[in-house]
């Protein structure tokens, strides 16, 4: 969204042009960045713990019913990021599936701001199905599923988002600690979920959760992982890491390295 910004994208002829890509690729709507810059130092999550930051770079000021709020880590300015604004972000992407604006918050928050949050991301995910099929581009837009671990709050996100005319479910928010913990929410969720939609999994990408989760009716996934792992010169090969490039990734594959 800031850099190099969704508007430079789609001059150049959108995502796949950019990336010569000619595979279905999706966007998410900012909603992780909300958490992930947010000033509370949550305890330690499954999708990652928050940095606190010591000066202004990266602040959400303000998250209301409109929208964030927050400050550019390039430049310092303050950016309003509504539902409405990254349906439209996404659009100039140019991305196959796109996600609606949601709220993150740590599994620790109190019960109150978790109903709080829940209520008003279903809200925003409202507004951003309605400002998606004004023009849908032959774009998919997924529902995301709150609730944190609470099987009672995912209940009812699943509930009431499938009464939605979304195109697939993604589930997304907290998924607590530890793999267990994103088990037990998979295993809860997996026969309530409905049979005629895909099901993406927002923020996990390990191969040994990869595993786990297809297990639970998991068509896709997304996760910084793989290319996080990629920048210091590690590879997954057969479901291991390998950082010896002397060699063929895999006996006989004659790709270069």
């Amino acid at each position: 969204m800031l850099h190099p910004g969704a508007d430079v994208v789609k001059q150049a002829g959108g995502l796949h042009r950019w990336m010569n890509y000619d595979q279905p690729i999706i966007t998410d709507s900012g909603g992780f960045q909300i958490f992930s810059m947010s000033n509370t130092l949550p305890q330690k999550e499954l999708k990652g713990s928050v940095v606190k930051y010591s000066d202004d770079r990266a602040k959400v000021l303000s998250v209301k019913e409109e929208g964030v709020t927050f400050i550019s880590y390039r430049d310092g300015k303050h950016i309003h990021l509504t539902p409405e604004s990254s349906v439209h972000a996404q659009k100039d992407l140019g991305a196959d599936i796109i996600i609606p604006l949601d709220i993150l918050l740590p599994q620790h928050a109190t019960p109150k701001k978790r109903i709080e949050a829940l209520h008003r991301t279903h809200r925003w995910e409202a507004r951003s199905l309605r400002e998606h099929i004004k023009n849908p581009k032959n774009q998919a837009m997924y529902a995301v599923i709150h609730g944190g671990t609470d099987e009672q709050l995912r209940e009812l996100s699943l509930k009431y988002l499938c009464s939605l005319p979304f195109s697939g479910i993604a589930i997304g928010g907290s998924l607590g600690s530890t793999k267990t913990e994103m088990n037990q929410v998979l295993s809860f969720m997996s026969p309530r979920l409905p049979p005629n939609l895909p099901i993406h999994l927002l923020g996990i990408g390990d191969p040994e959760s990869i595993d786990s989760v297809v297990r639970f009716g998991i068509d896709t996934l997304d996760s910084a992982f793989p290319t996080r792992l990629g920048r210091h010169g590690t590879i997954f090969v057969e479901s291991e890491y390998k950082r010896d490039f002397d060699k063929p990734l895999v006996p006989g594959c004659t790709c270069p390295m």
